[in-house]
């Protein structure tokens, strides 16, 4: 046999491995667990009487966020919870007047009580959203809050978002809720890399393997984590991963560390409203971040490199050349892997609401998303590192 046509048989038999033994990742049935009737918050408990809601206070970091505010903030004041919840709204350093804009939604729109603080430039070692969030979340548990929702300002939330995340943590005992907000796909760039960026993260860190009894990986989705106060104390959360560039990964490991029970899945009343409707959007995305994913290890980045390419660039390229070459055996092999992995994208792209046509699409949109990993890592290598609303970070992440 060819060279071609054994690298084609190895992608295949890859695919066959990813769509049976990497937790059914490809799969997008990890929804909000359902409240067990006589457990959730609500219903009569044992003296006959329903038990109480637990206080909650949402906790947003917000950097510059004028723009997509109006689309997110007041879905948060309007949240119909049967408890005591307030919203308490971190303003970052923003030069856009986020902080002032911000009050003056929460007066023109009512509904839950908004705070606003400043806690200025973070000190070294910190990166802006988790220096936020430390001063948001320290102004919460001063007021006795049994659950934070900590949530970013460009993520809306359906009336009844609230209410049901405290049911599903209350009802299975849960100490970190975290749920893959929607993001937007309305662009033909965002169509094609959209999905795709759900798709290659629950590959990485399949729902199933973390919501196991005994979990096989540890992940949350930083847009949307509802967490116990008392957890965070114990995981010593955010200061435990003050240098985190990807915070929600880290928080949850720091988390499960912490003997917490943890969830992840997809959102059905949870939606991110910040558009990117061009490629360079999406590429600063993506490329901020990816490098930190790898631990910043260029054997890691080659290691990372050479799997895209035989995962997913191998079965298009073996497909054609072994029809063009008469290589019966590539051409089979990277056809039957291409199939298998258009096939496990289409649940995805349901989800999301796209035409399937896209599926075949998934080796370019791979070939892109290695281009972004290769250019986040020269970023990185020239000094540029992590660059996110005019900060950047160089460092390391603390917390892996």
């Amino acid at each position: 046999m060819s060279t071609l046509a054994w690298f084609a048989l190895g992608s295949l038999a890859v695919w066959g491995w990813l769509a049976l033994g990497q937790g059914f990742f490809w799969r997008t049935d990890q929804r909000l667990p359902p409240t067990r009737r006589g457990h959730a918050r609500g219903e009569a408990g044992v003296s006959g009487r329903p038990d109480p809601w637990p206080y909650v206070i949402v906790v947003v970091p917000a950097r510059d966020e004028a723009e997509v505010l109006p689309l997110s903030l007041p879905s948060l004041l309007a949240q119909e919870y049967p408890g005591v919840a307030e919203v308490i709204l971190a303003d970052d350093g923003s030069t856009d007047g986020t902080g002032r804009f911000a009050a003056d939604l929460a007066g023109r729109y009512g509904g839950l009580p908004l705070t606003v603080v400043s806690p200025g430039e973070p000190e070294p070692g910190w990166t802006g959203k988790l220096w936020a969030l430390r001063h948001g979340m320290a102004l919460a548990r001063a007021r006795g809050p049994e659950f934070l929702l900590l949530t970013d300002a460009d993520i809306a939330h359906e009336p009844d978002s609230l209410r049901l995340l405290v049911s599903a943590a209350v009802a299975n005992d849960l100490d970190l809720v975290s749920q893959m907000a929607r993001l937007r796909v309305e662009s033909l760039w965002e169509r094609l890399v959209v999905p795709a960026f759900v798709y290659f993260f629950a590959q990485l860190y399949p729902f199933r393997w973390i919501n196991r009894a005994r979990p096989l990986a540890t992940a949350a989705a930083g847009g949307c984590v509802l967490l116990r106060t008392e957890t965070a104390v114990a995981a010593d959360v955010p200061d435990a991963i003050r240098q985190a560039v990807i915070d929600d990964v880290s928080m949850a490991r720091a988390v499960r560390r912490a003997g917490g029970r943890i969830w992840l899945g997809l959102a059905e009343r949870v939606d991110s409203v910040r558009p990117y409707p061009g490629l360079g959007e999406l590429w600063r995305m993506v490329a901020r971040s990816a490098y930190a994913q790898l631990r910043h290890s260029p054997l890691l980045l080659v290691g990372t490199v050479a799997g895209l390419v035989l995962v997913y660039l191998v079965p298009p390229v073996a497909l054609v050349a072994g029809v063009l070459g008469g290589d019966a055996v590539a051409a089979w092999a990277g056809g039957a892997a291409w199939a298998v992995m258009a096939g496990t994208y289409v649940p995805m792209l349901r989800y999301y609401r796209q035409p399937l046509w896209l599926a075949p699409l998934l080796p370019f949109t791979a070939f892109l998303y290695l281009l972004m990993t290769v250019d986040s890592a020269v970023r990185h290598h020239r000094g540029g590192g992590a660059a996110w609303k005019g900060r950047t970070y160089s460092r390391p992440e603390a917390t892996s």
